[in-house]
């Protein structure tokens, strides 16, 4: 009879929005652990100064301005500077369904490194990288400046071969 193709497709469907739920379900994982992490009372709450680090943990990489509208969208409407994990994990979970704010990949910070490198010579110094880093777009803390540069400088020439640094900053896209 006519019937087998609509069971067939009603189990592609089915299979598809299994395969969904499960995604989801293990995203809620990741977000209630990266948040437990940070809920040092045990009371379902963070530090609203933890939830950039939180966020960043699940490889996500908003702007400092994108960063303020997603605590905005998870404050109270009284804020505590805390943020409850009920506003937390549905904001956290529409973001890593969406794949949003989704860090660049090394092809494309590489690019970005020889936009800076005006002599082409394959890296740049400890002072070019403060300068750019303080003086140009979103500018980094003074923690955060140090905390780059230990990781970029290469010891022996006290430079930044930016290839090497893009290729050790850029995470494996097989983890989400």
């Amino acid at each position: 009879m006519g019937d087998a193709a609509p069971p067939a497709a009603a189990t592609t469907s089915t299979a598809v929005v299994s395969e969904a739920d499960s995604l989801s379900g293990e995203m809620k994982r990741k977000i209630a652990d990266a948040f437990d992490t940070f809920d040092n009372e045990s009371n379902q709450t963070v530090d609203v100064r933890e939830v950039g680090t939180i966020i960043r943990s699940l490889g996500c990489c908003p702007s400092e301005a994108e960063l303020h509208d997603m605590i905005a969208e998870m404050e109270d409407e009284d804020p505590t500077g805390f943020i409850r994990y009920e506003k937390f994990e549905p904001v956290l979970l529409r973001t890593l369904m969406e794949r949003r704010y989704r860090p660049a990949g090394e092809e494309q910070l590489v690019k970005a490194f020889e936009v800076l490198d005006n002599s082409q010579v394959g890296f740049l110094t400890a002072e070019q990288m403060t300068k750019y880093m303080t003086d140009q777009g979103e500018a980094f803390s003074q923690e955060e400046l140090e905390e780059m540069l230990s990781a970029a400088v290469e010891p022996e020439k006290g430079h930044i071969l930016y290839r090497d640094y893009a290729a050790m900053m850029c995470p494996d896209d097989t983890q989400t």
